[in-house]
């Protein structure tokens, strides 16, 4: 065990506070990475809040997790001491079901291991996240860093880049295809930079008219603003793909409408109340709706080397770990562009 510190959750009511906690000793596989930089996910603030009714307290959120591997266990071999390293959602799974063999972690049949708010295979013991100094992970669950790519932005690529990029993927986006994205937000930055790069059309769908500007230099070629029912109309049933991005409560049935016959819109923002879908909308056009999770470990791999090759990372505003909960206050206002990270120097500074 050795001696960790970082800001945690005491209760639901609780702003985070400083935190001191231990770590476990290395494992054969494990590393022991010192964290640079951690992103802010909105799933930190209702792991925090309690809002998914699951939290187990204290909590350490945190997992778009970038720094240094410092320490490695005597059977690792894939990183280095002093090496760039990354951690994402998911610290460890079953490794045994279907899901797993078939390099899906994400779907895990026994439910992959949170970051944070998880239960150690092992131990049983609470896994605790990325607002911390370092962090210990089995080398199957960490992942390599392109070096051009700057660490502090690359860090949202952990949960919103393959979050986005997974679908993207898997639904084949590639040139020649219409594809719209609902929402610019943190995910939805990072799915009109993806899919731009993959060579689609994009498309961004925003109540905002303030982000077209902001959503063409990110690599949109069109701009629709949803509550013009002219601009929805003009792009009924064109869409080969539409990645919808968006969390708050919203009419998707609007979006369904503008996919062409066998095209599918994916859901990867969760709205707290259920999606309404007007069955007839998929049915004579036999159209598809269908969520999507972030990624195995394979495939975030796959995510950060395309990164590396595109130079794409996310736009982000560094804050210190002191003005986390002015953060989440800033982030259910919409108030960022588009993804708060953490410089975890601020964390030592203060020790």
């Amino acid at each position: 065990m050795f001696a960790c510190t970082g800001y945690a959750a005491s209760a639901a009511d609780a702003p985070l506070a400083p935190f001191s906690f231990e770590r476990r000793a290395l494992r054969p596989k494990d590393v022991r990475i010192e964290i640079a930089y951690c992103g802010v996910c909105h799933s930190d603030l209702h792991q925090a809040r309690n809002e998914w009714r699951n939290t187990v307290y204290p909590c350490v959120p945190g997992h778009e997790i970038v720094g240094t591997v410092v320490e490695v266990g005597p059977e690792v071999s894939k990183f280095k001491v002093g090496q760039h390293a990354a951690i994402g959602c998911m610290v460890d799974s079953c490794r045994s079901c279907a899901s797993c063999k078939d390099g899906l972690e994400q779907y895990c049949e026994n439910m992959f291991v949170g970051t944070y708010n998880g239960a150690d295979k092992q131990t049983g013991e609470t896994t605790y996240g990325g607002y911390s100094d370092q962090i210990v992970c089995d080398q199957d669950f960490v992942l390599r860093l392109p070096e051009n790519l700057d660490l502090a932005a690359a860090a949202p690529l952990l949960c919103a880049g393959i979050t986005t990029y997974s679908p993207l993927r898997h639904w084949k986006v590639g040139p020649g295809q219409k594809v719209g994205i609902v929402g610019l937000g943190g995910l939805g930055h990072m799915a009109v930079k993806l899919a731009h790069a993959m060579g689609a059309h994009v498309v961004l769908f925003t109540t905002s008219p303030n982000k077209v500007e902001d959503a063409k230099k990110l690599g949109a070629d069109e701009v629709v603003i949803s509550k013009d029912k002219d601009q929805m109309a003009a792009h009924a049933s064109s869409f080969d793909f539409i990645l919808d991005c968006v969390a708050a409560n919203h009419d998707i049935n609007e979006y369904i409408g503008l996919l062409k016959r066998d095209a599918t819109l994916c859901q990867v923002g969760a709205p707290e109340d259920p999606l309404a879908v007007a069955v007839f909308s998929l049915i004579l056009a036999r159209r598809n709706f269908a969520g999507s999770l972030i990624g195995g470990i394979a495939e975030t791999q796959e995510m950060l080397d395309f990164c590396g090759q595109h130079g794409i990372t996310s736009d982000i505003e560094l804050i210190p770990i002191q003005d986390i909960e002015k953060a989440y206050s800033r982030m259910l206002k919409s108030d960022v562009k588009y993804r708060f990270v953490i410089d975890m120097a601020s964390l030592r500074e203060a020790a």
